[in-house]
């Protein structure tokens, strides 16, 4: 368990650490150019300083630039970015979460897996039954059902296992079944920001009884196509892990029902012959 908090913790600092690097990225790339420049000029006279434009102009300046673009985008994001900043830790945590537990080792650990082989070829078939009903996996929980099976013949028992299969199929569907979901609502609620900047936009022009500031509706515009970025950047890993990890739901429960059915088998022609 820590091992599993310790990764989850990891993966969320370089998260935090992506999105503030994206957001001060811009700020970072003019500040370099103007300390390399400040190093490597000449000397200027007070006057001459004060009286330069990139001195009366507070663009030019790199750091001021940095700062207000970081801000500037976290007070356009608003609170429909809080949720998408809220859903984005949570799809971070899940496929953390998936990483951990949707592994061979996990569903079938290979130390009960050659316990079951060695029981088998000792011929002990109870100590092998309490050993399967003992193990908190999910191939013991499926070996579990089809020795159950097993005493009214092979023919039941593999039938189990395959039972079993859907069952594992189904369940592990399920854990992964929220990354479909993000992928669906990143778009949507950068539609909803999408909508609220173009009226915010469209309400400066249609209020503005004389002159129209461009700053206001330039504003309402920057502020949908932020918020549609930020929930396609959402959707898109979400989609894409949420397609891996259902490749891998499907290779694991192949694994744990071949595993599952050459142990029935073994159990199966080694009591006959016994």
């Amino acid at each position: 368990m820590s091992s599993s908090i310790t990764s989850y913790l990891r993966l969320l600092l370089v998260h935090i650490v992506l999105i503030g690097v994206i957001l001060t990225g811009g700020g970072w790339c003019q500040l370099l150019p103007a300390t390399l420049a400040q190093s490597g000029g000449t000397v200027a006279s007070e006057n001459e300083s004060a009286n330069s434009p990139s001195a009366l102009d507070p663009q030019e300046n790199g750091l001021a630039e940095g700062r207000s673009t970081f801000w500037w985008l976290i007070e356009t994001s608003g609170w429909i970015g809080l949720a998408l900043l809220i859903i984005s830790l949570y799809f971070v945590a899940k496929v953390t979460q998936c990483f951990l537990e949707l592994r061979e080792s996990v569903l079938m650990p290979p130390k009960f897996v050659a316990r079951c082989h060695q029981l088998i070829a000792e011929r002990e078939f109870t100590t092998l039954l309490a050993t399967a009903k003992a193990e908190n996996s999910e191939i013991g929980r499926v070996l579990t059902t089809a020795f159950s099976g097993l005493s009214i013949g092979i023919a039941e028992a593999r039938e189990a296992v395959d039972r079993g299969a859907d069952t594992l199929a189904v369940n592990l569907e399920t854990k992964i079944s929220m990354l479909a979901v993000i992928g669906s609502l990143g778009p949507m609620i950068g539609l909803l920001g999408t909508l609220k900047g173009m009226i915010s936009s469209f309400s400066v022009i249609a209020l503005s009884d004389q002159q129209m500031k461009a700053s206001a509706v330039a504003g309402g515009i920057s502020e949908a196509l932020i918020l549609t970025f930020e929930g396609v950047a959402l959707s898109v890993p979400a989609i894409y892990f949420f397609a891996f990890f259902r490749n891998r739901v499907a290779n694991l429960t192949v694994a744990v029902q071949n595993t599952a059915d050459e142990i029935v088998k073994r159990v199966y022609l080694a009591a006959k012959n016994n």
